[in-house]
């Protein structure tokens, strides 16, 4: 397995969602007081994590898996594991597993004793990427419901382009695990295969700190140190300053070691 840090610098989502209605009163119409109101949201049946992503109560504290703070990664052959740096406070903010043409983003987030965030935060992505010229529909997968889209982008040529993501989502206890998978497992369910895998294999350490909802669990680099790689000529020296600006479906600099 290979680790490597990378920064992201473009923005992800934002948050819209509309409803329209009118009533006949008197032989006019109206408009509804409510249509501007947001669709109503309703939450999702809980996920059986019996076989995973799991609690960190739920697990051996030394099992094998890679120790990145709030998140425990399990290795797995022709995997790489890539680190991702917001170069202006140097934090990890996300961790990606490679394989292949593929990839998962991974971040866990606190999320309230009362329930669950998946069904609010797919709906604001959702609506973010139709806002942008994109797709993005629900479908039922195997880990529960998940958001499948298509982003729009310029292609070499100046013709549209369509850069398709698997967005995955499970509620743990107070806590909340994204991953979105890119390039072939986006599309091809044997590709994703060994990713979703590694989403089951995931353990989630919430820590008993008081956290806001979705705020970003921390992540930190492994014990070794990993050694700097050049960054490619004309690279940017600026990095994101909040998760806020993360684009799973872009690449930046890279800092390599080799396990």
């Amino acid at each position: 397995m290979s680790i490597f840090r990378r920064r992201k610098d473009d923005a992800d989502t934002a948050d819209s969602g509309t409803d329209t209605g009118l009533d006949a009163v008197d032989g006019t119409e109206d408009a509804d007081p409510d249509a501007d109101a947001p669709p109503e949201v309703i939450p999702d049946a809980p996920v059986d994590r019996s076989t995973g992503p799991y609690d960190a109560t739920e697990v051996e504290d030394d099992d094998g898996r890679l120790d990145l703070g709030a998140l425990r990664i399990r290795g797995a052959e022709g995997m790489e594991l890539r680190l991702e740096i917001d170069q202006e406070q140097q934090h990890v903010v996300a961790a990606t597993a490679v394989f292949g043409e593929s990839a998962l983003q991974l971040q866990a987030f606190a999320a309230p004793r009362s329930g669950g965030v998946w069904a609010d935060i797919r709906t604001e992505i959702g609506a973010a990427i139709e806002t942008q010229g994109g797709t993005a529909d629900l479908e039922d997968g195997p880990l529960g419901t998940e958001l499948r889209t298509r982003m729009p982008s310029a292609g070499p040529d100046g013709r549209t382009v369509f850069a398709p993501a698997r967005f995955l989502g499970v509620d743990g206890p107070r806590w909340f695990l994204r991953g979105v998978i890119s390039g072939r497992g986006a599309i091809d369910d044997a590709a994703a295969a060994p990713l979703l895998e590694v989403f089951r294999e995931t353990v989630v350490v919430r820590g008993s700190d008081p956290m806001a909802p979705r705020e970003l669990l921390p992540l930190r680099l492994p014990q070794e140190e990993a050694t700097p790689m050049p960054a490619a000529p004309g690279a940017p020296d600026g990095g994101p300053t909040s998760t806020d600006d993360l684009n799973p479906f872009e690449r930046g600099p890279e800092i390599t070691e080799v396990r």
